[in-house]
């Protein structure tokens, strides 16, 4: 029976349902390590786990290496160590080189991790991406833009998740992202060619080095416009084509790209543009499970689950591929205004309308704090077999569907 451990920091919904997945695989015995005790893990799990280890410190590769050999003299060799976090995957991978353990090694973890590196393995095995730089004191960024042009990006060099990402339009907003981000020797930024376009995700399965599934999402509007406007209300579409024609060459350019960086067996979440010449240029790549609710999205529209399909690959390195059964879509709903949630208009007239397609929603609640991630207050997911159809349905959620803030 194969002794697994999970690095999670907070038992949040999100990581309760990763631990959740990990628990439901047969004769697999399973230990957390976490920031939480153990008491914040809901009562129907802790009976199940068999250890569970508090660190004060995730980060810290030599704490995570000094609970994971402890936690292996309590149950045995292990088989498996991993997490759902981007932030975790370089300790983790020291962790494997340190106590011998299969999976992403710490060279291949910094080059997903480290984004201009990543640029530079992209460069020099001709994969598509966008001109960037990485500068430690502003004078960097102000030639780089000299050369380059506007508008850029700049992001850290370790971001997630579009966190901590902005865009210079111009030398005064060049000036107030430079102040915003504070480049210095311990603390470089990512300064790249903003590519204008359609942007998307490629995301997929891989098993010792061979992508065997993989879905695609078409952004409306793109993820850094949706930064820059707290108010937008957004959507991702997940077409039923995936294997269209038209996706041929971001199907090669990632799986180059993911050969390049190392990937062996694991989830990845790419995005890439489509420039209004119809060439294309991958962003960045994540070596983790798609956030955004896109996670949900590849479960509904192939009628599996997604997250648990991952822990199983993760595990035991085996994937049954799911067909294609349906498009989906998630309409993510943002207040406007300033305050709590005050009232939500327009939900009657949406479950009328559109009530028949929807699979799954978490709605904004009257006295609730507005939400500061990106993702918004709540969701609604839609499917069905026209991806048009879904298309559509998405538009009409955002436009009929409005948070009141106040």
């Amino acid at each position: 029976m194969p002794f697994v451990i999970y690095a999670v920091p907070w038992f949040n919904e999100v990581s309760v349902r990763y631990i959740e997945a990990i628990l439901s695989l047969p004769d697999v015995r399973l230990a957390v390590i976490a920031l939480d005790p153990e008491e914040k893990l809901p009562a129907h799990l802790r009976g199940h786990l068999a250890g569970h280890w508090r660190l004060d410190d995730m980060l810290d590769s030599g704490k995570l290496a000094h609970a994971a050999g402890s936690l292996a003299q309590h149950f045995g060799p292990i088989h498996r160590i991993f997490s759902h976090q981007e932030q975790f995957q370089v300790p983790l991978a020291q962790v494997r080189e340190w106590l011998g353990i299969t999976g992403m090694g710490v060279e291949e973890a910094h080059n997903f991790r480290d984004k201009a590196r990543m640029k530079q393995v992209f460069r020099e095995a001709g994969i598509p991406c966008a001109r960037g730089q990485v500068v430690t004191e502003e004078t960097g960024a102000w030639e780089f833009a000299d050369e380059v042009g506007y508008p850029l990006v700049l992001k850290p060099v370790a971001g997630a998740a579009s966190q901590g990402t902005f865009r210079a339009d111009g030398a005064e907003t060049l000036r107030e992202a430079l102040a915003a981000t504070a480049p210095g020797p311990h603390q470089p930024i990512l300064v790249e060619e903003f590519i204008t376009g359609e942007e998307h995700s490629f995301d997929s399965f891989t098993i010792r080095g061979e992508t065997v599934w993989h879905s695609l999402t078409h952004y409306h509007p793109a993820p850094l416009e949706v930064i820059r406007t707290p108010w937008i209300q957004w959507s991702v579409v997940l077409p039923r084509e995936v294997d269209h024609p038209r996706y041929d060459d971001i199907r090669e350019a990632a799986a180059r790209a993911l050969k390049v960086l190392g990937m062996e067996t694991g989830i990845s979440h790419l995005e890439w543009f489509r420039r209004r010449d119809g060439s294309i240029a991958i962003s960045e790549v994540a070596a983790r499970p798609p956030g955004a609710q896109i996670t949900t999205l590849m479960s509904v529209a192939n009628d599996f689950d997604a997250i648990r399909a991952w822990v199983r690959l993760m595990v035991y390195e085996e994937f049954d591929t799911p067909p294609r059964r349906y498009a989906a879509g998630a309409a993510y709903l943002r207040g406007q205004g300033q305050g709590r949630i005050k009232a939500v208009h327009g939900l009657e007239q949406a479950q009328q309308e559109l009530g028949p397609l929807v699979v799954a929603a978490k709605l904004p609640q009257v006295g609730q704090h507005t939400s500061t991630s990106y993702e918004g207050d709540g969701y609604v997911i839609v499917r069905h077999p026209d991806t048009e159809v879904v298309r559509q349905a998405l538009l009409r959620l955002v436009s009929l569907i409005q948070v009141e803030l106040g």
